[in-house]
């Protein structure tokens, strides 16, 4: 993570036919619905650039759970309300924003 960032703590629930996702797949999940969000999301440098965010824990598949964490880096300041009314929008059924904390 570089200099200048904001980061974001998001908690969310991932219930119903989401526990069947696997990790990976949504973390693709996530990174799609941030890009169509529109929301100011730090890339990794590089030959293939990827959204900088980062997973406490990878969830078992078929597992449900109601407080998973991750780390979202934007590269400009925006409130809370507006990241997850924005972020909330792109995600499917089964997969909730319960908070967004901005450090």
């Amino acid at each position: 993570m570089g200099i200048g960032l904001v980061q974001i703590k998001v908690i969310y629930s991932k219930i119903g036919l989401m526990r069947y996702i696997s990790h990976l797949d949504l973390n693709r999940l996530f990174q799609r619905a941030l890009r169509r969000s529109g929301l100011p999301v730090a890339y990794t440098r590089g030959f293939n650039p990827r959204p900088c965010v980062s997973y406490k824990r990878a969830l078992a598949l078929g597992k449900i759970s109601r407080s998973e964490e991750m780390v979202v880096s934007l590269t400009d300041e925006l409130g809370a309300a507006e990241f997850k009314k924005r972020f909330q929008k792109e995600l499917p059924k089964g997969i909730k924003i319960i908070k967004v904390i901005v450090h």
